[in-house]
């Protein structure tokens, strides 16, 4: 009975539909695996969107990757166009087809060779391309482009037949296929035939807005799976296609209670003693020439320092120039560049589109992994695009450093006049910690000065701090109220130095005062000393005088004792004298 249950358990699970991974980052996580195994998949899009790369990739990184080695045939370039076309992305078919990991067939086809007579098919085709496959044991297959083998069909029924039969064709061979096609002006295909015969349908667009151009990849519909629905951008570079998966982010992203230095021990103290939050958003916002670079390179500088890796993403500094700059305040970014702490990405943003922008975000992330990484200013982003556009790739910006557990610095540029406690990019709501510099003008001077707007989930300061910057970094400085409230900059100069001058007369009074009260100390004492010496005369003389009277008094007793003594003897003689004449 154990058995039978766990076996109803098992077969009432849903079981998983087969794929086979394409190996393009990205793509594999919004499909859910890869493509359906041993099903057609058709790719299909404008000239120029890169439909034969992404079919050629498929079979690369599925020969190099997963050992199953893959046939392309092209109905329109030759073996060696092909060869040397992906050549620049690593991937070298000639040593694939020495290794019979991939065999790259070119069928000719010219539309006035081709007439349709009778019972007209494609088995030839199946004839040499089940050859092809059987040859290297393929376990992937290519067709680039079906619109070149139905170039010279005119009978749209025979044309729906074949197609029909192709595709069934490359499902029963149990083979892992991509069929290119051109993009119709109102199907998906020219023919409007090979979206409804897919298995999976995935179509790319490279569209030009506002003259910038950005590639993206959307899954029109895949049967038996789960897939992202939304529009995708991806980027094709040197190594390849990448694509973003936009819905891989949201709010389930772990959070540390580690903390991060940022780099100036007193904002550390203002940020209640320790600094940031690991992977926490850090904003800067202040208006031009506040220093929120300086800042940013502070911070940057201090995770070198640690020795975690740092990428920099700079919109309006060439990486020789921030070097420089920062260099002249004693911040040393060459050092950090050269121990292969830190990487500085210097483009403007009108060079690409928002969605390539952060597609290239996420793949500088992944190569470089990074644990801290600075945007430098993302207010330049709102000029690539709209600015509903750019919160909307900040907020997948934020939400994906945060699933990464990377602490990110996003500086924002305001400008002069309007409310400073605004952001150019509307995003100070998912920023974690706010830090606004601003100037604040006093004498004639302005100087800088900045405090702690918001830091989620710690004490932090509330008074406004003033910074300069010398040639040794940042220096925050204490807060310094005078009469007249905060003072900065030569006021408080002039302020402590009138301070000091009065410091210094009240200790030159005290000091005096002193002098005087040791003046008629030592007066005092020496008359205390003086009546001392006149007492202790006096009682000398004193003790003197009774010592003689003393002196006196016993000889006077001793004086009247003798006489008394005298005077008795004198008695005695005479009673005795009288008796002896009486006698008879």
């Amino acid at each position: 009975m154990a058995g039978s249950k766990k076996k109803r358990v098992s077969s009432s699970e849903p079981l998983a539909l087969p794929k086979a991974p394409t190996g393009i980052h990205g793509l594999d996580e919004i499909t859910g695996g890869g493509l359906p195994r041993g099903r057609p998949t058709l790719v299909c899009g404008a000239a120029g969107c890169g439909k034969t790369l992404l079919a050629m990739e498929f079979l690369v990184r599925g020969a190099r990757e997963h050992g199953e080695p893959g046939v392309f045939m092209s109905f329109e370039e030759t073996a060696r166009d092909l060869a040397e076309n992906v050549r620049s992305l690593g991937f070298d078919l000639d040593e694939l087809c020495r290794k019979k990991l991939l065999r790259i067939d070119h069928v000719r086809i010219e539309r006035s060779e081709i007439r349709e007579a009778g019972e007209y098919d494609l088995e030839g085709l199946f004839v040499r391309l089940n050859h092809a496959i059987d040859s290297i044991k393929a376990k992937r297959v290519v067709l680039d482009t079906i619109e070149a083998l139905f170039a010279g069909f005119d009978n749209e029924a025979v044309l729906r037949a074949e197609l029909r039969r192709l595709f069934r064709w490359l499902k029963d061979k149990g083979v892992t296929a991509i069929v290119t096609g051109e993009r119709g002006t109102v199907t998906l295909s020219r023919n409007g035939l090979e979206e409804y015969v897919s298995d999976c349908v995935i179509l790319l667009d490279h569209r030009v807005d506002d003259q910038v151009s950005t590639r993206r990849l959307r899954i029109v519909k895949y049967r038996g799976s789960l897939h992202g629905t939304n529009e995708y951008p991806f980027l094709i570079d040197e190594q390849g296609i990448s694509v973003m998966p936009i819905t891989s982010v949201g709010l389930l992203h772990e959070v540390s209670t580690e903390r991060v230095s940022s780099g100036i021990a007193r904002l550390d103290a203002m940020l209640g003693g320790e600094g940031y939050f690991r992977g926490s958003t850090v904003l800067v916002t202040g208006t031009a020439g506040t220093g929120k670079t300086t800042l940013s390179a502070s911070f940057a500088q201090a995770s070198c320092q640690r020795g975690e890796r740092c990428l920099y993403f700079a919109f309006e500094e060439s990486p020789g120039q921030l070097v420089r700059n920062m260099g002249s305040v004693g911040i040393d970014l060459r050092g950090s560049i050269d121990k292969g702490l830190l990487r500085i990405e210097a483009s403007r943003p009108t060079s690409y589109g928002l969605e390539t922008h952060l597609a290239m975000v996420h793949k500088a992330v992944r190569q470089f992994a990074p644990r801290v990484v600075v945007m430098d200013p993302i207010t330049t982003l709102s000029s690539a695009g709209m600015v509903r556009d750019s919160y909307a790739v900040l907020t997948r910006l934020v939400d994906y450093m945060k699933s990464q557990r990377i602490t990110l610095m996003m500086t924002s540029l305001t400008a002069g006049g309007e409310d400073l406690e605004q952001s150019g990019a509307g995003i100070t709501s998912l920023v974690d910690t706010w830090l606004l510099v601003r100037d604040i003008e006093l004498g004639g001077e302005r100087n800088r000065g900045l405090y702690v707007l918001k830091s989620r989930g710690m004490p932090h300061s509330n008074q406004i701090r003033e910074f300069v910057i010398r040639s040794h970094g940042l220096d925050l400085l204490d807060v310094y109220r005078g009469p007249g409230g905060v003072l900065t900059g030569s006021m408080r100069l002039e302020q402590e130095a009138r301070e000091q001058s009065d410091l210094v007369a009240r200790q030159r009074t005290r000091e005096a005062r002193a002098r005087d009260r040791e003046r008629q100390r030592a007066l005092l004492e020496a008359r205390i000393d003086a009546l001392r010496s006149e007492f202790e005369a006096d009682e000398r003389e004193a003790s003197l005088l009774e010592r003689e009277d003393s002196g006196r008094e016993a000889a006077i007793a001793a004086q009247r004792e003798a006489t008394a003594l005298r005077r008795s003897a004198e008695v005695v003689r005479r009673r005795a004298g009288g008796g002896r004449k009486g006698k008879p």
